[in-house]
């Protein structure tokens, strides 16, 4: 059975770009749990059209399918100020607070430079479809530029939340890894 993990959410102490960037993280978080809530809503509408009514639904599958995709990539920032993201910290625990700090900073980093390539590239993909006016190609047709501006709001307030996380441990205002020293 696994066990809850020792670490709490970041910390933010009196600095306003982390309190701003906390404050972002839980604006997202919200917006993606009303996206959850929405996906459901349609798919419990979608099934009483199909099976009560007997009816054609047109749009419901695929906008259930994009609010999960959103959903999930607008509430990265979130999970990450709540440090619920999947992590092995057997290697942290083990270590020693100059170790584990020096751990903390270069995963940090990379993780950021990580989720910079990827906010790139999908600004990127979101602008090609919103300058080449992409649609769907379903009956529904919707502009594919509504739904892949997920990739470049998730990734960005994800690339945020890294940097707050980073800055928040370089100034000692939070612990590497959310852990306390030995």
């Amino acid at each position: 059975m696994a066990g809850q993990s020792s670490a709490v959410a970041a910390r933010t102490g009196d600095n306003l770009f982390l309190r701003v960037v906390a404050a972002l993280s839980t604006v997202a978080g919200w917006c993606s749990a009303a996206m959850i809530v929405a996906a459901v809503a349609i798919t419990c509408q979608m099934i009483f059209i199909r099976f009560v009514l007997n009816g054609s639904t047109i749009w419901q599958t695929e906008a259930v399918i994009y609010l999960a995709i959103a959903s999930t990539l607008v509430g990265l920032p979130y999970v990450q100020r709540l440090r619920g993201h999947v992590n092995v910290d057997l290697v942290p625990i083990s270590l020693g607070p100059r170790a584990r700090y020096i751990m903390a900073i270069f995963t940090l980093s990379l993780s950021t430079v990580m989720v910079a390539i990827m906010l790139w590239y999908g600004y990127e993909f979101w602008h090609l479809a919103f300058e080449r006016n992409w649609k769907s190609d379903t009956i529904w047709g919707v502009r594919l530029w509504i739904p892949y501006a997920a990739l470049p709001i998730g990734f960005a307030l994800f690339l945020l939340q890294l940097i707050a996380d980073l800055i928040a441990v370089v100034l000692k205002i939070d612990k590497p890894f959310g852990l306390e020293d030995n």
